[in-house]
């Protein structure tokens, strides 16, 4: 299952106005690394600059207050999964898995036939709390993401709580999972460091360092700027941390970075990230190449909209491809207060 990626310059068909924060041009891009997708492989009919996909925003997905689980009325970090031809009798043919963030958070699940929606909230939501005894008890538990694993036909949940821990969980259905262990905490990385988390794992060989899957999260430290961090593992279950950020947020001219996610085109890598509103509140692109040597800054992939539901931030982007048209889905407006929304390319 394929997915195809790119980028985008403004999410609306009008006309909003525009913060230029970084330009750039590459060779467009598409996703692979198991993501929810068709297989279909084509071309999109409309290109960005450097022939990224054109994503435009088409609407929300799901809106806390339409929601009966609800504990603080948000929910952040969206991962798309294509389940229909790896689970027996899915929900349906996508599944969406999101939480809140604050206390006590919830690794929650809808689940569609469609990427443009509508999707529907699995009734026992959350499916993973914040207190799973005997494994922990913290305040919260958030930022799920889902890698299907195909060495072992399962569906690998990764989600931190608190925020300097992540942790596996893994299921069969996509539903009932069954923990596994802690992956990364802030102890494996310099003294100092106060947060590991928003954490993405996707299946990307590395030959030189004996590795299989690849890690992207969030990396803070007294300093009180995120950057993005890194990690490569043979199994995805026993990690190898570098010791210092893949991209830093002085790289790119932001005050903080974060949701990062691995793309693949035309024989190179690259990963997709997010600013904070403070520096404008859009996806930029730096390629690291195939072996994560190269720190090719690129500049814009997407930029957010001044108009509702985006409110000037687009984040924690997720991607796939549904019948052969990519789509991006994402937190859209301001953190803490926004809405999982999906953009078509």
């Amino acid at each position: 299952m394929t997915q195809h990626q790119g980028s985008s310059r403004t999410p609306d068909a009008g006309q909003p106005s525009r913060r230029i924060f970084l330009r750039g041009t590459v060779a467009g891009i598409a996703a692979t690394a198991g993501l929810a997708a068709t297989g279909a492989v084509v071309s999109p009919a409309a290109a960005a600059p450097g022939g990224f996909p054109d994503y435009k925003h088409l609407r929300p997905l799901l809106t806390p207050s339409q929601l009966k689980y609800n504990p603080t009325g948000e929910i952040i970090f969206p991962c798309i999964r294509g389940v229909y031809d790896r689970l027996a009798n899915p929900l349906g043919r996508y599944y969406l898995y999101y939480a809140p963030h604050d206390a006590p958070g919830g690794i929650c699940l809808a689940y569609g036939n469609s990427l443009e929606g509508p999707f529907t909230e699995y009734p026992a939501n959350p499916i993973v709390s914040n207190n799973w005894q005997p494994h922990y008890k913290v305040s919260h538990v958030s930022s799920p993401h889902v890698l299907w694993n195909e060495d072992v036909k399962e569906l690998w949940l990764y989600f931190h709580g608190e925020n300097h821990t992540t942790r596996l969980a893994r299921s069969r259905d996509g539903i009932t999972f069954t923990y596994d262990k802690t992956v990364l905490t802030k102890d494996m990385l310099p003294a100092g460091t106060s947060e590991t988390s928003y954490a993405r794992v996707f299946r990307h060989n590395l030959p030189a360092r004996d590795a299989r899957y690849v890690m992207l999260f969030m990396v803070n430290n007294h300093s009180n700027h995120r950057d993005v961090g890194w990690g490569w593992s043979k199994d995805g279950r026993n990690w190898t941390f570098a010791q210092q950020p893949l991209i830093r947020h002085s790289d790119v001219g932001a005050n903080n970075i974060s949701g990062a996610h691995l793309l693949t085109r035309d024989n190179s890598t690259y990963v997709v990230y997010h600013t904070g509103k403070d520096t404008g509140g859009n996806m930029l692109i730096t390629e690291v190449g195939n072996d994560f040597s190269r720190r090719n800054h690129l500049g814009l992939f997407y930029e957010s909209s001044d108009a509702a539901p985006e409110n000037g931030r687009a984040a924690a982007p997720s991607f796939g491809t549904d019948r052969g048209v990519p789509y991006m889905v994402y937190e859209a407006g301001e953190r803490l207060k926004g809405s999982i929304c999906v953009a078509r390319g």
